[in-house]
């Protein structure tokens, strides 16, 4: 179950100030222009609760605690003109790809802003957020966003993958990249969080086989092997690393 923070904004449209929104809308280019005015409310809603914002993250003007002086007509703000185009988005895959679908399952399955965004403006994986970090600032950086983002944010909002695999994948993605020693601290620090985990001391072992770091690579074989006695491979690694002279 995911819990997400809602935004001020919400309880705003949920308020006696929603009075401060007009009885008819202009420019409405994607809704039906005819859209009743309760429905186009919670639509509103909808969007500030799937990507965390406030209604001026697409309209323009207004103090940010009201709706006093907002221009909802105006299309300055590029993040509506960008809404526009995923729900564009969104009506193609829910019509005519995911119809196409044989035996699709029911009740259908849709996809909502709240499928990407997850409470977030820039629907990140937590892998691909990381991995900016790691490339840009080092694996310590990364290693710092991590933890403060799974105690200060994510396991409690939902907003990103904190399982063993998402790091795991995120390891193998920068040492293919050349980013070998950033993958190794982000993976000893996925093993504090999964101990138990052969996965993870198989793939430190490979790293540090990769750089010729031979005992340290041995080191993480056995622990691989410990955890998992029936991994054949971490066995074989350690007689081929223990075979050189």
């Amino acid at each position: 179950m995911r819990f997400w923070l809602v935004p001020a904004a919400v309880l705003l449209l949920a308020s006696p100030s929603a009075a401060q929104i007009p009885q008819r809308f202009a420019n409405l280019r994607h809704l039906p222009k005819d859209i009743p005015r309760d429905q186009l409310m919670q639509r509103m809603r909808e969007f500030s609760i799937a990507l965390g914002v406030r209604c001026q993250h697409c309209h323009l003007g207004g103090d940010g605690a009201s709706f006093e002086g907002v221009d909802f007509a105006s299309d300055e703000r590029p993040a509506k003109v960008k809404a526009r185009a995923m729900l564009k988005m969104v009506d193609q895959l829910n019509g005519p790809m995911l119809g196409a679908l044989p035996a699709r399952a029911e009740p259908r399955v849709v996809v909502e802003c709240a499928t990407c965004h997850r409470g977030l403006t820039l629907p990140k994986s937590l892998q691909t957020t990381l991995f900016e970090v790691a490339v840009k600032d080092g694996g310590a950086a990364a290693v710092a966003r991590y933890r403060e983002l799974r105690r200060d944010d994510g396991m409690v909002s939902g907003r990103y993958n904190f399982g063993e695999w998402e790091i795991n994948e995120l390891g193998r993605r920068l040492r293919q990249g050349g980013h070998t020693e950033a993958a190794i601290a982000l993976m000893e620090m996925n093993g504090e969080f999964y101990p138990k985990s052969a996965s993870i001391d198989w793939d430190l072992g490979e790293m540090h086989r990769s750089r010729g770091e031979t005992e340290k690579a041995v080191a993480r074989y056995r622990a691989a092997l410990h955890k998992a006695p029936q991994m054949e491979q971490a066995r074989r690694r350690i007689e081929e690393l223990e075979k050189k002279p």
